[in-house]
This record gives C-alpha cells, structure tokens and sequence, in this order.
C-alpha cells in the first residue's frame, strides 16, 4: 500500500513539474497556486459534467443508484484516510487488503440491503395482484 501510493504521488510530483515547465516556456508563469487553481478546476467541472449525466439518466430509474455511487465514493474516501492516519500515527497496518475488505463489507452488507428491499417489493405486488384479483371477482 505504502509502495504504491509513493508510487501514484511520484507521478504527480513529475507530472506537476512538468506542467509547470511547460507552462513557464509557454510565457505563463504560473505559480503553485495558480496552477492547483486551473487544475483542480477543469478537473472538478469535467467530473461534475460526467455525475450530471449519469445521475440524471440514473434518476428516472433508481434514486438508490445515485444514493449508492455517492455513498461508495464517500467510502473510499474514508477507507483511505483510515488507512493514511494509521500511517501517519504508527497505529495499525496500512494495508491495501484492510481499504479493500472495508468496502467489500460495504458492498456485502449494502446487497443484503437490496434483496431485503427486493423481498419487501415482491410481497407488496404479489398482495397487490392478490388484492385486484378478490376485487374484481366480487
């Protein structure tokens, strides 16, 4: 786990060093700021088109979806600054199994969830039909 988020911040720093390199030959001399600005921007908008779409064709079938990805992407978020502080305090293993299983349990107990919900729906048409059945044959 250590290794590869050394790793993913090794090519950031090189791709931020260059972006910078770039941008100052360019005649933009940009600082760090400027630059975390402009990136994290188009970066955050581009994210923000992409969820816009895919909510709004997600709404007309399931608000669950949206309520799942939105909890899924918080998840994520915290498994790894669990896994980080555990780094930073020397308090228990970082370890790419422990984010791994965190939202494995997520996933497990979330489909549980669904087929609760599925079973509650399939009653409630099956009492449904039940129901326009006696209603029509009196």
């Amino acid at each position: 786990m250590v290794e590869l988020l050394k790793l993913i911040a090794s090519f950031i720093n090189d791709l931020h060093d260059k972006v910078l390199d770039i941008v100052g030959i360019a005649g933009y001399p940009l600082n760090d700021k400027q630059l975390h600005f402009i990136f994290m921007a188009v970066i955050g908008i581009l994210i923000f088109a992409f969820t816009q779409i895919v909510f709004k064709k997600l709404a007309k079938y399931s608000i669950t979806a949206i309520s799942f990805i939105y909890t899924f992407t918080v998840m994520v978020v915290i498994v790894f600054a669990i896994e980080i502080q555990q780094k930073l305090t020397n308090r228990g293993n970082m370890e790419f199994a422990d984010i791994v299983y965190g939202l494995y349990g997520f996933i497990y107990v979330f489909l549980i969830y669904l087929l609760i919900k599925l079973i509650i729906l399939a009653i409630k048409k099956a009492y449904k039909k039940y129901s326009n059945n006696n209603s029509i044959s009196r």
